[in-house]
């Protein structure tokens, strides 16, 4: 395996979340099978995260054609949106999840071109849901319309999956990266080589287990956050009869013998689970920690659950500088995923 010029080697770096951004880059939900019964319902829940996220960055949406530009507009404006800060891209995608097939930014102050893209592979978790062929090409799209340079590792890579702490290290899962869905011609160490190569890292470190109901064989930005270079929070669940609770207890324990590049142990802060969310006898993966970290404020799912507030205030003091918002998910959850897995950002640089 040998790689030319990588992102790496030209100096690129993938910014924490915490880290300034540009914009928020989203892909409008159109559907149905994703949310069977329930696509029409999400709408205002969805408007509210885009009124949210303008209120300190751009909002860049993928969208399919004008109709659709139209449909979502009548929901910003209903919203209240300050639709100023946002932008549509013809952009046809095949589902809403720009967490996983969006656009990896990197950026090199020092470059001519300070800002690159990376295309990775996508087959919508393991070829779960087809078809994937719109979503595959989004990040390149965008690379086109921006004029930007677009690298393709030739391997399937989701950025649920991975969590950065902006100084050199990255978190993410066995129970996704390895799974022989994704890229079963590759072991850990190569994949360990194609994430330092193309996400600028430096280090690697991996817990094992996802949380139940999750479709993408075990998101980490379901799981563990990084909030600053050396803290994050964790879920765990508190109910020892749950069946998450020995998933994240594993979890827990080899968070706590990980040490950073520097030495140091992580500094964990430990957030609920909130109670099971079950939808028509599904269990859905329902987590406090799929927020995303916009400029000024922290956007939460909540679920209408007594573990709301005190996950919110948990949050709301590891971020004391930004405002954190909750907005009710429980509607947006039955299509297997909340606010992180529907937004990627766009450093600034």
């Amino acid at each position: 395996m040998s790689f030319a010029a990588t992102p790496k080697s030209l100096g690129y770096r993938f910014p924490a979340e915490f880290e300034l951004h540009e914009a928020t880059w989203l892909s409008w939900p159109h559907k149905e099978a994703s949310w069977p019964g329930k696509l029409d319902v999400i709408y205002p829940y969805y408007a509210q995260f885009v009124k949210a996220l303008t209120e300190s960055e751009k909002v860049r949406i993928n969208v399919t054609d004008e109709a659709m530009k139209n449909f979502a507009l009548g929901h910003l404006s209903a919203a209240g949106v300050n639709l100023a800060q946002v932008a549509f891209f013809f952009h046809p995608t095949n589902d809403a999840w720009c967490r996983d097939h969006g656009p990896a930014f990197l950026v090199n102050p020092e470059a001519e071109q300070k800002k690159v893209i990376v295309d990775w592979g996508y087959n919508a978790w393991g070829g779960k849901y087809p078809p994937f062929d719109l979503d595959d090409v989004i990040p390149t799209l965008i690379g086109k319309e921006f004029n930007l340079p677009v690298f393709h590792p030739g391997i399937v890579m989701e950025g649920g999956s991975v969590e950065f702490n902006g100084a050199g290290t990255l978190l993410t899962s066995t129970a996704c990266l390895l799974n022989p869905n994704r890229n079963p011609h590759l072991n850990q160490d190569q994949i360990e080589e194609y994430l330092r190569n193309y996400y600028g890292v430096d280090q690697i470190l991996w817990v094992d287990e996802g949380i139940v109901g999750d479709d993408t064989d075990g998101h980490i930005d379901d799981t563990v956050r990084f909030v600053n270079e050396n803290t994050v929070l964790t879920v765990v669940e508190e109910n020892p009869a749950d069946e998450n609770y020995e998933l994240l207890q594993h979890n827990l324990k080899q968070l706590k013998a990980m040490r950073l590049s520097n030495g140091q142990a992580l500094n964990i802060i430990e957030l609920p689970m909130p109670d099971a969310v079950v939808y028509d006898d599904q269990r859905l993966p329902a987590s406090y920690a799929n927020f995303y970290i916009a400029n000024t404020s922290v956007i939460v799912p909540t679920f209408r659950c007594a573990k709301d507030e005190k996950a919110l205030q948990i949050i709301q003091a590891c971020f004391p500088s930004r405002k954190v918002i909750g907005i009710d998910s429980t509607e947006i959850i039955w299509g297997l995923g909340s606010f992180h897995c529907l937004s990627q950002q766009e450093p600034v640089v």
